[in-house]
């Protein structure tokens, strides 16, 4: 199992064309509900006359295409209510799916050219590698960039995505603890970046319990992978992605319905090294440190069980609840390493909780942060790049929820409330030293294709943040 960012940039440098590439490019007209649907600057009379007869609705996604004597005339796109953010830039990249393969050009500007850019790439991304028919995987469609985009900066954030999804459509018998850390490898040898990675029972003997507790069970070793990037001198940034590449639950089985999409539990991992890829790409100013660390949660005489006591890589002794909340156990290590340096920005991706989901639904991972500004800053640019978050507080009054009787902590609430805050304030305690923590308890999936997002994997809050770190730290 290969999944190379380079693959994927080179796929979309045939797909999204410089400004002026192609003079014969088919014309699209993005609208909305709030416009004329059908007086668009520049639209054919015969097009206006076809889309009064098919009756036309300009809602969010409608298509239609405009028929001519040869081919087409053209596509209209109907980008939805500009109330009806924060998806609505993303709209444009329902069209790789709905218009023949061709190469094409906005024929008016969209609201945001750039990010309608991006979502076109987005749009495009199809998981394939397990199709074999000749038909596995659809012709190009091709956009010619408008005036003024940046077509490195798309290319970049796109393939970055295009490789965090890949990571997580992969299945689990493919894609192990070893094969991200071929992946990390893989970015490492691309850009110059050193990686260290500790395997097996090396964990134990230097100091990651909770990793090798976790992952112990299987015979895929687990690890943690470190990779290192940038000027030692600049400002450090450093990110955790959880890498758990199948969860059973542990002794604390799953049922078979929860069990089905745990593929997608190093979604966190998946996210972490899009971001790192992003940052690498576009050469932000700044001492780059990604952590992974890597496990299956599996069944075997050698697992780990409920009642036992870990000590954790800081000395935190804590009581094990329930196996099946394993992931929060992993990271808890890698935090404690990351905070040993003090980084200036510290970041985690984790497929945390269900509790996330039954808040805040698919669409929207919540983040936790005590910084405001940091809050503010994620918020606003999670919102403009239509990859949205939502805060949730590090609510101490529930700390106590997580008392032990036996250790400093036990790692879960088991009552029915707050899972998502209390798994936070659980990671919070292994962050002592970091000014600016922020944790993204994400989802990883999209349960239903809409525009820019096909169903499945998808690597939630790392073009957030990529956008919030390019402001902050500009190269």
């Amino acid at each position: 199992m290969t999944v190379s960012l380079r693959d994927f940039r080179d796929e979309l440098g045939g797909l999204i064309l410089e400004p002026g590439a192609a003079e014969d490019a088919i014309p699209v007209w993005p609208t909305s509900d709030n416009a004329d649907k059908i007086d668009l600057p520049g639209l054919p009379e015969r097009a206006k006359a076809w889309l009064r007869t098919i009756d036309w609705k300009a809602r969010g996604g409608n298509t239609a295409l405009l028929p001519g004597e040869e081919r087409l005339d053209g596509a209209v796109v109907g980008l939805g209510r500009e109330e009806n953010a924060p998806f609505r830039a993303l709209t444009p990249g329902i069209l790789p799916t709905t218009v023949p393969a061709g190469t094409y050009r906005f024929a008016a500007p969209p609201p945001n050219p750039e990010l309608a850019a991006v979502a076109w790439a987005l749009g495009a991304y199809e998981f394939t590698a397990f199709r074999t028919t000749a038909e596995a995987k659809r012709a190009p469609r091709r956009l010619v960039l408008p005036e003024g985009v940046d077509r490195e900066r798309v290319l970049n954030i796109a393939s970055a995505v295009w490789l965090g999804r890949e990571l997580i459509n992969y299945p689990a018998n493919e894609l192990g603890p070893g094969e991200l850390e071929s992946t990390a490898r893989g970015l490492a040898n691309e850009f110059g970046a050193d990686i260290h990675v500790i395997e097996g029972s090396r964990l134990e003997a230097e100091n990651f319990p909770m990793i090798y507790a976790v992952g112990r069970a299987s015979d895929r070793a687990p690890r943690l992978i470190d990779l290192t990037w940038g000027d030692k001198s600049a400002p450090k940034v450093t990110i955790v992605g959880k890498g758990i590449c199948f969860d059973t639950g542990g002794l604390n089985i799953k049922p078979a319905s929860a069990m089905g999409l745990m593929k997608k539990d190093m979604g966190g991992a998946a996210s972490a090294l899009s971001l790192a890829a992003m940052i690498m790409m576009a050469n932000l100013p700044v001492r780059l440190r990604l952590l992974i660390p890597a496990a299956d949660n599996n069944i075997s005489a050698s697992a780990f069980r409920p009642g036992d006591i870990l000590r954790a890589r800081n000395g935190t002794t804590v009581e094990i609840a329930n196996t099946d909340a394993e992931g929060r156990l992993v990271l808890a290590d890698a935090l404690a390493l990351a905070d040993e340096e003090k980084p200036d920005h510290l970041l985690t991706f984790a497929t945390l909780t269900g509790a996330a989901r039954v808040a805040l639904g698919a669409d929207l991972p919540p983040f936790y942060t005590d910084d405001e500004a940091l809050a503010r800053d994620l918020h606003e640019t999670a919102m403009a790049v239509a990859d949205p978050l939502w805060r949730m507080p590090f609510w101490q009054p529930y700390d106590q929820l997580l008392k032990s009787r036996v250790a400093d902590v036990n790692h879960i609430y088991n009552g029915p409330f707050a899972g998502s805050i209390t798994a936070a304030l659980f990671l919070k305690r292994f962050v002592k030293n970091t000014p600016r923590f922020l944790h993204m308890d994400i989802y990883a999936w999209t349960p239903r294709a809409v525009p820019a997002r096909p169903a499945g994997g998808e690597p939630q809050g790392a073009r957030a943040a990529f956008q919030m770190l390019s402001e902050i730290y500009q190269p």
